[in-house]
């Protein structure tokens, strides 16, 4: 039987719940979920196919141990018990990359920094007769967290964080994080079989994170993960769940996912953008069959120049009562000014009589949104949009 190991997925403040429902999912045990963090088990192929497969997890981590420490010494000591000959491999040196406090009686960020890597690397060198650790070449990042006086000790399973799909090469002015745009397209319970407009596309990310999810695409197939370079590591075991999500995409699934800008270099970044995810769905890399930027597929989104006042409803059929609007307006404290934001706010209301009895889907981080629109949401769900806190509004038109 495999090792089971603890684990916990990062995620927008906010999306637990959606996390924790993507484990499941998975098969994964969850094991708790509070305020940006879900812990759950798995065993070696079960880490693959969550670093793989999850849509909302912004970072994994290995808890390599946990123990309880008030002191410095007890830190040390705990630390230094860890047997980190079995999590890195002989060549690769570690770096302490984050410390997070909480309630607990250590609170200086820098000094548990240096006694945990102090810890670790004299019982790395110790294990492998050297006087020093490599600075040069792979490095293993370990991460601490201490919560009322209990540490963890946790080692990243990513290398880059998990929204770098691979397919967005430019993201346009202010982008939205790929885990936040899958993160409100699930709780707004959008569905493959219904149409999705989104009418300030930006550079696509959340028309391309429905495509994604409607092609049965795991979004991290087309990138490598620092599990593999651990001494816990199995390439040939990645390889093997690498290519059975492969086998699970499907372009014979008849999608209707739009969107559209006033601008038209934002239009052509998300045109862009959706070819290169495509091409990643096949395994192929960066190339797609030849197929150029700007070409409309029917299992592309299709992207379109159109300003808000010539918005049309023509997606909807009698076979899909069922429609969203799912979109991420001009934020005032990244676009323009906050002014302007909220003008675009009450501009909003053209959508009511365009596309009425569709749901919208709003994010901004304007909490007042309701009083410039105009009506109140039937979900109103605060969460974070990289370090930014922001608030997804939904309703029906």
């Amino acid at each position: 039987m495999s090792q089971m190991m603890s684990a916990l997925g990062l995620c927008a403040v906010g999306a637990e719940k959606i996390l924790s429902q993507e484990l499941k999912k998975l098969g994964l045990s969850v094991l708790s979920a509070a305020f940006g963090k879900v812990r759950f088990t798995a065993d070696l192929r079960g880490l693959y196919l969550a670093l793989m497969s999850l849509r909302t997890a912004d970072r994994l981590l290995l808890e390599a141990a946990s123990f309880p420490a008030r002191d410095f010494d007890a830190l040390f000591e705990g630390s230094r018990a860890v047997p980190w000959e079995d999590f890195f491999p002989t060549g690769m040196g570690l770096r302490v990359a984050k410390v997070r406090v909480h309630r607990s009686q250590l609170h200086a960020l820098a000094s548990i920094q240096a006694v945990v890597h102090k810890a670790a690397a004299e019982r790395l060198c110790q294990h492998r007769g050297l006087g020093r650790l490599p600075e040069a070449g792979k490095q293993g990042e370990l991460r601490v967290y201490i919560e009322k006086d209990q540490v963890s000790l946790l080692l990243d399973l990513c290398g880059e964080p998990l929204f770098k799909r691979g397919y967005r090469t430019e993201g346009g002015i202010a982008p939205l994080r790929e885990t936040t745009a899958a993160a409100i397209l699930l709780l707004a319970q959008w569905r493959r079989k219904f149409p999705l407009y989104d009418p300030f596309c930006g550079s696509g990310t959340i028309a391309i994170e429905a495509a994604l999810y409607a092609w049965d695409m795991a979004p991290g197939l087309a990138r490598d993960f620092a599990l593999s370079d651990l001494a816990l590591g199995n390439r040939d075991l990645e390889q093997s769940v690498r290519k059975e999500l492969l086998c699970r995409v499907d372009f014979s699934r008849i999608i209707r996912i739009h969107g559209s800008d006033e601008d038209p270099r934002a239009v052509s970044i998300a045109q862009s953008n959706a070819v290169r995810a495509y091409a990643l769905a096949q395994g192929q890399g960066s190339v797609a069959r030849g197929i150029q930027p700007g070409l409309s597929l029917p299992w592309l989104p299709d992207f379109k120049v159109c300003p808000l006042e010539q918005l049309t409803a023509h997606y909807r059929t009698a076979e899909s009562p069922s429609a969203f609007i799912i979109t991420n307006p001009p934020y005032g404290k990244r676009l323009g000014d906050r002014e302007s934001a909220e003008a675009i706010y009450r501009h909003l209301d053209l959508l009511s009589r365009r596309f009425p009895g569709w749901k919208l889907g709003v994010i901004t981080d304007h909490p007042g949104f309701e009083s410039f629109f105009g009506k109140k949401a039937d979900l109103c769900k605060e969460l974070t949009n990289g370090a930014m806190p922001s608030y997804f509004f939904l309703s029906t038109l």
